[in-house]
């Protein structure tokens, strides 16, 4: 009999990842760890909302948080993604069978996570630029 433990755990990543906030939570904290005011900084959406987003992110596992003081530095946890990437391996190694509907979902879906990205960090460097730009000319508003 399998553990349901080590069996739903893919599927809370998965669930703690569907969220495009969540997700560029986890790049943000690719780079290393961070405060949650820094984390939440980066959105247009509340600082209450965005702990929201960490909290389920650290329910599934996906960071954890090192308290220091009033701080709460929040750390992407990779190994937690890795019954994931199991999951998926197992799902394209399936036997007798070639390139499927899996395959083109999972590529689907690769695609539009890695155009999410781009965009947001399109959209950020447009900000810092337009930023620039205004503190270029002090009196000229954009």
């Amino acid at each position: 009999m399998r553990n349901p433990a080590v069996t739903l755990r893919p599927v809370h990543v998965v669930t703690a990842l569907a969220d495009p906030v969540r997700r560029a939570i986890v790049e943000r904290l690719h780079d290393g760890p961070q405060p949650a005011g820094s984390i939440a900084a980066g959105f247009d959406i509340t600082r209450p909302a965005v702990s929201r987003h960490l909290q389920v992110l650290l329910a599934a596992g996906v960071v954890s948080v090192q308290s220091t003081g009033r701080e709460r530095r929040y750390r992407l946890q990779p190994e937690a993604l890795a019954p994931l990437a199991d999951w998926i391996a197992r799902l394209r190694e399936a036997p007798g069978r070639e390139d499927g509907p899996w395959d083109r979902h999972l590529d689907a879906l690769a695609t539009e996570v890695a155009r999410t990205v781009r965009e947001r960090r399109d959209r950020a460097q447009d900000q810092a630029q337009g930023e620039q730009h205004t503190d270029e000319f002090p009196g000229v508003s954009a």
